[in-house]
């Protein structure tokens, strides 16, 4: 379904990512001990699912056929004991009835973005060496 490669090097902590035959760049702050030339990690998560919930409701309100002109998703990412915690809220323009609005807040929680960060994924990890350079 989806594919991406990062590379990381000996500069701190940058990253290059390749996905879908794009290009991008993923540090740390010099905060931390990264240049700064790139998204964070965490700001590509938000990214991810900013990008899947304005797409998905776009998507159905042009299917549907509602005057949708516009959505802002902004997204914020903090933890509270050990658990993570996303705050995300849509402004959306457009002469939209209240049923739509809430049809369109129904259909946010079930983007596939969401759903995955929501319930889980299981990741399978397989190291090979490399003893080149």
């Amino acid at each position: 379904m989806a594919h991406a490669h990062a590379r990381i090097g000996t500069e701190n902590f940058k990253t290059d990512i390749e996905a879908g035959g794009r290009s991008l760049i993923a540090d740390e702050p010099e905060s931390l001990g990264g240049q700064g030339a790139g998204f964070t990690p965490y700001e590509l998560l938000l990214s991810a699912l900013g990008a899947c919930s304005a797409i998905t409701l776009k998507m159905y309100a042009d299917r549907k056929g509602w005057p949708l002109t516009g959505i802002d998703v902004q997204l914020h990412h903090t933890k509270s004991d050990d658990r993570s915690v996303i705050t995300r809220t849509v402004t959306l323009t457009g002469e939209l009835n209240d049923d739509q609005r809430a049809r369109l807040a129904e259909v946010i929680e079930r983007t596939p973005v969401t759903r995955t960060l929501k319930e889980g994924a299981d990741i399978a990890t397989t190291f090979i060496e490399n003893t080149g350079t």
